[in-house]
């Protein structure tokens, strides 16, 4: 999942130490219902000066992100938002500009409006057209960030259509080339969601072994990474976090396959980049220097193929095959990828989401600042 964050900017949230009471005490963080939440982003977003439209779509993603259990993409991207909309990054009000339209293909210049706000009309406006010829996509240049891939593939697949996501910024350089030693790249994630018997199937990965977001977190804990998963300015693997923002020269994100196979998380990235950048025609050599990125978005309708049944029963077998493969360890069975989030949305759907207290105190201090109540339990 793309977190990319602006230069120089610090993730917010659970990277942070705990902030403290003034007894000494750590702070406390909060719970709330998915609806309050809802309700909360879309309220700050709104004060600051987004659309409405805008507000309730980026603040519904950011919850169901949260529900899924994938937190450094959920509210605690608020604070950062509201920053980069102070600063004239996000631009909150506005339109997308269509480039071009063929029906089932199109590109559009996003100028870097809510990127989960683009990404929802993209997925809306191609399931249609997907019904229409089997396939459509979209590429997408200068959207701002777009979240969470699986909170975002799930919009289609929920309605029986095969969604595929691929995202790059080419404003910033996380990753080198493979064999080469200076960061050219970003993790370059991507995802696909297909419907399943109980809820869908969301494979959301990157072309590197790790990413930015877990690199910091490493970092501000004062941990290295078990694995070599870096590498050094000079190209040698390490466990240090340091390396990628805090070496000089700086060092990067290995890639996918490490130094053995390599190669294939090379080819995986420049997958990516030909996708969201060469058929968006805009990319790193238009040298770009906002937070933000490109997007290629395809969405298959599977009636025009074999037919959402054919497609259901094979699938579902398939899955069901996985789950009961005999595993290593008895106490952890086989899951396929989407189990665990339709697990925690209902877990959040019963009892809330709850946030530690260095994302609550985040959230408030933007609360406060616009003068919108924080959400309750």
């Amino acid at each position: 999942m793309p977190e990319e964050q602006p230069p120089g900017s610090v993730q917010a949230g659970p990277y942070e130490s705990a902030p403290q009471r003034a007894d000494g005490g750590p702070a406390a963080g909060g719970n709330a219902p998915i609806a309050a939440l809802e309700s909360f982003g879309q309220s700050l977003f709104a004060a600051a000066g987004m659309d409405d439209d805008k507000a309730t779509s980026v603040a519904r993603l950011l919850v169901l992100t949260d529900a899924m259990g994938r937190r450094t993409h959920g509210l605690a991207m608020a604070p950062l938002y509201l920053a980069d909309m102070a600063k004239g990054g996000l631009q909150p009000r506005g339109e997308i500009e269509v480039v071009k339209d063929h029906g089932s293909s199109a590109v559009w210049d996003a100028g870097y409006l809510p990127g989960l706000w683009v990404m929802e009309r993209a997925i809306e406006t191609a399931m249609p057209r997907a019904a229409t010829h089997g396939i459509a996509a979209i590429a997408i240049r200068r959207t701002h960030h777009v979240g969470c891939l699986a909170a975002l593939v799930k919009q289609a697949a929920d309605r029986g259509f095969i969604a595929q996501v691929y995202n790059s910024e080419p404003a910033a350089q996380r990753v080198a080339p493979y064999g080469g030693t200076e960061p050219l790249m970003t993790p370059n994630p991507f995802a696909i969601g297909y419907p399943g018997h109980d809820h869908p199937v969301l494979v959301d990965i990157c072309a590197s072994i790790t990413t930015t977001s877990m690199t910091r977190q490493k970092h501000a804990a004062g941990e290295q990474f078990e694995y070599p998963w870096l590498l050094d300015a000079s190209g040698r693997p390490t466990c240090d976090p340091s390396v990628l923002e805090h070496g000089d020269p700086r060092g990067s994100l290995q890639l996918l396959g490490g130094q053995e196979y390599g190669h294939k998380g090379f080819g995986l990235s420049l997958w990516v980049e030909a996708l969201s950048q060469g058929l968006s025609g805009h990319g790193r050599k238009d040298q770009p220097r906002r937070w933000g990125g490109n997007v290629f978005l395809q969405v298959i309708d599977p009636d025009l193929f074999a037919g959402r049944e054919a497609f259901g029963e094979q699938m579902d077998h398939l899955s069901d095959r996985c789950r009961d493969n005999r595993p290593i360890d008895p106490s952890r069975p086989v899951r396929v990828p989407g189990d665990q989030a339709a697990r925690s949305v209902a877990a959040a759907q019963r009892g809330g989401i709850t946030y530690d207290a260095s994302a609550w105190k985040a959230l408030r201090t933007w609360a406060v600042k616009l003068g919108v109540p924080m959400p309750s339990a």
